[in-house]
């Protein structure tokens, strides 16, 4: 099993980089991210490597970061996510982003990958919410979500999420409703319709779940209390 190499860089392509060890060449693939971050031909290069070893082929993984190696195997548990998948969504979002994403269960930066479609970005962001350690805390402190949400996002969404939590949402939740907002404004929204837009967004719920009404069916009326939330 090999878990790290450190060599020369030999030639760069699209997916992967071949690094001289001692005369020989190992083929790697990496994340996009990984890649752009190496030297050229020529230049010195460490990686920590995830093996896959199959009847026809052995595959080697590289990772200048060991928490998008851990990210790469926590992926593949999520049914549906090969080592392909999974290094196509760490070549758009880094460990952080990935954190977020799935701490506000917002499947939207995971689709920017090349075959995530919204159902299996949706499968991820569920299954890995109970499986990522960290989550509990980041969900538990909130300044710690408040601050990944100020880098993302800026000030002016970060007082609406304060803004919806204080009306009784659940930080998680009023994160992924304002990055939502944010989305669909632009950079330049004003502090209330972010906080208007976020809790349509909470109020229509999870989009994927979503049905569109029967044909013929009456719309509810005015003033009439809202469905209660399903237990997650």
């Amino acid at each position: 099993m090999i878990a790290k190499l450190r060599g020369t860089v030999d030639s760069l392509a699209e997916d992967h980089v071949v690094l001289d060890v001692a005369g020989v060449g190992y083929l790697v693939y990496c994340p996009s991210r990984t890649l752009a971050e190496l030297a050229g031909p020529g230049g010195q290069a460490t990686l920590l490597i995830e093996t896959h070893m199959r009847e026809d082929h052995v595959h080697l993984y590289g990772f200048a970061d060991p928490l998008d190696r851990d990210w790469f195997r926590l992926l593949q548990t999520v049914q549906g996510v090969g080592a392909r998948v999974a290094l196509a969504i760490l070549s758009v979002l880094g460990a952080s982003a990935m954190a977020e994403a799935i701490a506000a269960q917002d499947k939207a930066p995971l689709t920017q990958a090349p075959g995530v479609g919204a159902k299996l970005a949706s499968r991820i962001v569920a299954e890995l919410k109970d499986k990522v350690p960290s989550l509990a805390a980041l969900l538990s402190a909130g300044s710690a979500v408040e601050r990944a949400g100020a880098a993302l996002l800026g000030a002016t969404a970060q007082d609406a999420v304060s803004a919806l939590v204080n009306l009784g949402c659940r930080r998680a939740e009023a994160f992924g409703a304002v990055a939502a907002a944010a989305r669909e404004h632009g950079p330049d929204v004003a502090l209330e319709d972010l906080i208007r837009t976020g809790l349509k967004e909470l109020a229509a719920g999870p989009r994927e779940f979503a049905t569109a009404p029967k044909e013929g069916a009456a719309a509810p009326k005015e003033g009439a209390a809202a469905p209660k939330e399903r237990a997650e």
